[in-house]
């Protein structure tokens, strides 16, 4: 054993290679790595833009975020809360009406006195009971020889209808019912449209009622002559006059029509009068106002009606926890 030892420790063998160090292969993987990259950039586009332009959609996404969620409120809260506002003034502007609208028990009677001057021109004295003129005593003076003063009158048997009373409470009568479509239980199950669907029909009906209070329909003088209500009136007059009471406005207006034949051509004189109306003037102020209203919720919802991908089956987590 010794003698091989000795041998052992006296051999000249060949040094075993000393470990690479961990360092230097690191540094060889990162030059690699470096090398790579560097082919990467020279095909790809700046790695700035690529920054930004993330930036820009993470931007994108977040206001599409929060636009979602404003959406969700405004179905969920802000309309009902907007049409419980909007009946609330639709139905003061019932009560003002003097026919029976929306539990207004209505037939309410006024008089009043039209002329002008002098009133020998023309006056006419009158009871008007909801949309109905049930007396009057009419007056004026003839526009042609004799020039006399033609007298006439409305009685109880065969009132007069002022037409576009009710109209107006239809119209109104309409916009009502289309609110009480959507209350407080109703959700809304697709786009914007449905709610702009709904605000239409509310801001028709109003639109028409306010119409046909400010606008009375035109007709030709043959049509005034030969209408219904011309045989309200007692006497009758003869067929070259004609006598019209009509709203527009906050006025009560009464026209008187006479026909002259001048060398074969027809024309006619007319002349009226005009008194205010107390609670036509609140009727128009409260059907603006809900027009007001209409418009207010409509352009807010037209805003949202741009993006067509916001519909409440889509509505994220955090929409529905708003």
């Amino acid at each position: 054993m010794r003698q091989t030892n000795s041998l052992y420790t006296n051999r000249h063998g060949q040094r075993p290679l000393p470990p690479v160090p961990e360092i230097i292969l690191t540094a060889e993987n990162d030059n690699q790595s470096d090398d790579n990259n560097s082919n990467n950039y020279n095909t790809n586009t700046n790695p700035g833009t690529n920054t930004s332009e993330l930036n820009k959609m993470d931007a994108e996404k977040q206001e599409a975020k929060n636009l979602q969620m404003e959406f969700e409120w405004v179905l969920k809260e802000e309309v009902h809360q907007l049409l419980k506002k909007l009946k609330v003034v639709l139905i003061e502007c019932a009560h003002r009406f003097p026919v029976p609208l929306y539990e207004n028990e209505g037939k309410k009677t006024e008089k009043f006195i039209l002329s002008v001057s002098p009133p020998e021109q023309l006056k006419a004295i009158l009871t008007l009971t909801g949309d109905t003129i049930t007396q009057a005593d009419i007056s004026f003076k003839l526009s042609k020889p004799p020039y006399q003063i033609q007298r006439t009158s409305i009685t109880q048997d065969s009132p007069w209808k002022l037409q576009q009373v009710q109209d107006a409470a239809n119209h109104l009568q309409q916009a009502i019912n289309h609110i009480d479509d959507v209350d407080d239980s109703y959700h809304f199950k697709r786009t914007s449209d449905e709610v702009l669907h709904v605000i239409g029909n509310i801001l028709e009906a109003l639109q028409r009622g306010r119409l046909s209070l400010i606008i009375p329909k035109k007709k030709p003088i043959d049509e005034l002559i030969k209408g219904r209500n011309m045989k309200c009136l007692a006497p009758n007059l003869s067929e070259d006059l004609a006598v019209s009471f009509y709203l527009q406005s906050h006025k009560l207006i009464i026209a008187v029509y006479q026909l002259t034949n001048i060398q074969g051509t027809m024309r006619f004189d007319s002349c009226q009068a005009e008194a205010s109306v107390n609670w036509l003037n609140e009727v128009l102020l409260f059907l603006t106002a809900g027009l007001q209203l209409c418009q207010q919720l409509k352009d807010k919802i037209s805003v949202f009606s741009l993006y067509k991908d916001f519909t409440v089956g889509s509505r994220s987590s955090s929409a529905l926890s708003y």
